[in-house]
């Protein structure tokens, strides 16, 4: 049995993470970690001594949370972005598992479009979130860019425009033109749910990494 604590549990990820967690015959959710519950993680870490963290809380906290989790040999799933990965590289004493983006759909999106950026002459990425996301632009946007560039760093790093608002969950749309043709690649999150297989995919996976920091959920498929 894999003991789960979740860090911003209050939000809409974290209650969606803790379901999720808690029907997993594999696993038992042992904290809730939030401000806003009253239970802060160095006071879980030490109580109900977790094998794996999930981090959902924000940005300004994440990093604070990743060490605190490493240090005290919890291997780490994160799902906040909007902070400087390289604030956590170098960490030992337990994994980390970082991703933009949990859903499948995502990660083949990505792919997908890492494989069109080849062959097609420009492309531009449109992301759509929910009025509350606090990082713009988001950070599957981000890595699809990144990713874009690498099978293609003749073209340079695609524009990504952000859209926030009410009604939106969580959406990537990559269009690629060439002459005389256009190709959209659209991933569209229309639940929270779509985020959990991965996420807990990531949770049975992060102790038997062999590397510290692992970046991507495409690793682990």
């Amino acid at each position: 049995m894999i003991r789960v604590a979740v860090s911003g549990a209050a939000g809409r990820m974290g209650e969606t993470v803790c379901e999720a967690v808690e029907g997993a015959q594999d696993m038992e959710l042992v904290a809730r970690i939030d401000p806003a519950l009253g239970l802060d993680l160095s006071a879980a870490l030490g109580v109900q001594h977790p094998d794996v963290l999930v981090d959902f809380s924000i940005p300004a906290t994440a990093v604070a949370n990743i060490k605190t989790a490493v240090a005290a040999g919890v291997h780490v799933v994160v799902g906040t972005t909007g902070f400087d990965v390289d604030e956590v590289r170098g960490l030992s004493g337990a994994n980390i598992v970082m991703a933009p983006n949990f859903a499948i759909g995502a990660v083949l999106l990505m792919e997908f479009a890492a494989r069109a950026a080849k062959y097609m002459r420009s492309a531009e990425i449109i992301e759509l979130h929910h009025d509350r996301k606090l990082d713009k632009p988001s950070g599957t946007a981000k890595r699809t860019a990144e990713l874009m560039q690498a099978a293609a760093p003749d073209k340079g790093l695609p524009p990504i425009h952000s859209i926030r608002l009410p009604g939106l969950v969580a959406h990537e749309e990559v269009i690629l033109g060439d002459l005389g043709q256009t190709l959209t690649i659209r991933h569209d999150s229309i639940d929270r749910e779509s985020f959990m297989p991965g996420v807990l995919l990531a949770v049975r996976k992060v102790a038997s990494l062999s590397e510290p920091l692992t970046i991507g959920l495409e690793h682990l498929l």
